[in-house]
């Protein structure tokens, strides 16, 4: 990391601004790969503290949803390339709803 880059990160102020410093201003190819990456870990997340409150390993879950347990340890691990539907499906399998905000 350049000198220059370092001090760009020092002088952030807000997270906001790291992201900028570190990925480039949004629209950028970098700081979109980042967000998508973010969300795709978050939306990981999510479903792991959910199956866990259910009570459900992996592969449980894959039996009730009719999926593999590879699929969901794919998301889990925030794999960003999963189809909509899948999703869905997989919540769905523990009495939950998916719900989406365009912003």
């Amino acid at each position: 990391m350049t000198t220059q880059k370092k001090q760009q990160i020092l002088d952030c102020s807000n997270f906001e601004q790291l992201l900028d410093a570190e990925y480039g201003k949004r629209g950028v190819p970098e700081r979109e790969s980042f967000e998508a990456s973010a969300e795709a870990f978050c939306l990981g997340e999510c479903l792991k503290e959910q199956r866990l409150a259910a009570g459900l390993t992996q592969r449980q879950l894959a039996e009730q949803t009719g999926t593999q347990a590879s699929t969901i340890s794919r998301v889990e691990k925030g794999y960003p390339n999963v189809s909509i539907n899948t999703i869905f499906h997989i919540f769905a399998g523990m009495g939950k709803r998916v719900s989406f905000t365009v912003l």
